[in-house]
């Protein structure tokens, strides 16, 4: 023979209006930290994402600028990296290597990529050595 408890018997425990409120106290307290996390975690890939791209980018027009001998010793030039990647511009200089103890007249070219990221100015520089090649 069964025995009949009453409804709340069947339903289980139920939580007190003081459990309730401790719950969403404790919500209220930690939904905002973890938030900040997220976001803070969101613009460092970001901005990983966009330091990655420039040094791609740097790479690739610094190795062109010296196998094309594009650079001559004392110049600046400029420019961006087209429509594939609008957000980038670039920069390069050469000037005497302050190491040379060659006398074979080497230059360190820099080149600087530049980008605005969540409207601040960002940059990245890479340099190489290179020397004037003479004809013969």
């Amino acid at each position: 023979m069964k025995r009949f408890h009453g409804p709340n018997r069947s339903l289980g425990r139920a939580f007190t209006l003081i459990e309730v409120l401790a719950t969403i106290m404790l919500m209220a307290i930690v939904l905002p930290v973890v938030m900040e996390g997220i976001t803070l975690s969101s613009r460092a890939a970001s901005t990983a994402r966009r330091r990655t791209e420039a040094a791609g980018l740097a790479e690739g027009k610094l190795s062109e600028i010296i196998s094309t001998n594009l650079w001559q010793p004392g110049s600046n030039i400029s420019g961006d990296f087209g429509p594939d990647w609008p957000d980038y511009r670039w920069q390069a200089a050469a000037e005497p290597w302050a190491m040379d103890t060659t006398g074979a007249n080497i230059q360190q070219i820099t080149l600087t990529v530049t980008w605005v990221a969540r409207g601040r100015p960002d940059s990245l520089a890479l340099s190489s050595l290179a020397y004037e090649r003479t004809q013969q």
